[in-house]
């Protein structure tokens, strides 16, 4: 369980895990008046991992929200669900409230966490803050409890040793990573067959969008689907190469990148042996290839 003390080495090890974002989103502000707007102290290892992190997402599936920000999908925040319709088992566990308005019942759920199953991250509130344990509440209405701090919890689940049920585990040959929110483009380039080997074709990609961080990579069993991950260092590209299946690369960025984007991977395809054969927004919907990365299509 995490402390004053134990809230440092906790974020600490998370760092180590995953390197944080040069500059965190939505990370500072007043936290006394949050503090006091949700009735309560807050405990000391969260206002690290916001100060540290700020909002964003944990290798595209668990998010980390901040109490700051104007973003109506940013906030720590209360539900009103009735907890005590889950199954028995899980109505004996959990027979709390979301988190009160203050002077309300003292043990309830506070909402500090979401993921893109649309799992929710709670504490368990009550007592000393440093002692609050973190609910797990799925979408389903399942709930279970980890008696650790958020922090904690993070660390367990990047590192792939948190035993959770109810969570998508981590990847194992994935390099964990962390996505400061912003709004981006998503682009898809259909490529043609190539010539060149795999790896000589991946090289000769992050050669011409150096620097670049691995992100990992994934393949079937009998190596006929491949999917490649890394990303920009300078520029907070992210890149999947995709083989096997569509011959493609998918590729997310800033909303006032795209004019580079487009000259840098259109240099890059030629040298990779392939030609640019179709460019599709998020939704699958295709471009002319001199338009190919440009602001449409915006994401956060």
């Amino acid at each position: 369980m995490a402390d004053p003390e134990g809230a440092a080495t906790s974020c600490e090890r998370l760092v180590r895990l995953v390197a944080p974002p040069a500059e965190p989103v939505d990370a500072a502000g007043d936290w006394i008046a949050v503090e006091e707007r949700i009735g309560s102290r807050l405990p000391a290892d969260y206002r690290r991992l916001v100060e540290t992190y700020g909002w964003g997402e944990f290798c595209d599936f668990l998010y980390l929200r901040t109490p700051f920000g104007t973003s109506r999908h940013n906030g720590i925040e209360r539900r009103s669900v009735d907890l005590t319709t889950s199954p028995a088992g899980e109505r004996d566990r959990h027979p709390h409230p979301p988190h009160p308005t203050p002077g309300a019942v003292p043990e309830a759920l506070l909402i500090w966490g979401t993921t893109l199953d649309a799992d929710r991250l709670c504490w368990l509130t009550g007592g000393d803050p440093e002692e609050w344990p973190v609910v797990v509440w799925s979408s389903e209405g399942r709930h279970e409890t980890h008696h650790m701090g958020a922090a904690e919890f993070l660390v367990g689940w990047v590192g792939g040793h948190l035993s959770s049920p109810l969570l998508v585990d981590m990847e194992p040959d994935l390099a964990p990573w962390f996505n400061a929110f912003r709004p981006r483009v998503n682009r898809c380039l259909r490529l043609s067959e190539r010539p060149l080997a795999h790896a000589e074709r991946l090289r000769i990609l992050r050669d011409a969008l150096a620097p670049t961080v691995d992100r990992g990579s994934w393949h079937s069993e009998h190596d006929e689907m491949r999917q490649d991950h890394f990303a920009t260092v300078d520029t907070d590209w992210h890149i999947t190469y995709e083989t096997g299946g569509p011959h493609q690369i998918r590729i997310a960025f800033p909303l006032e990148d795209g004019e580079r984007v487009r000259q840098r991977l259109f240099a890059a395809v030629p040298l990779m042996g392939c030609e640019v054969l179709q460019v599709l927004t998020a939704t699958g919907m295709p471009l002319p290839n001199r338009n190919a990365p440009t602001d449409e299509d915006r994401s956060a």
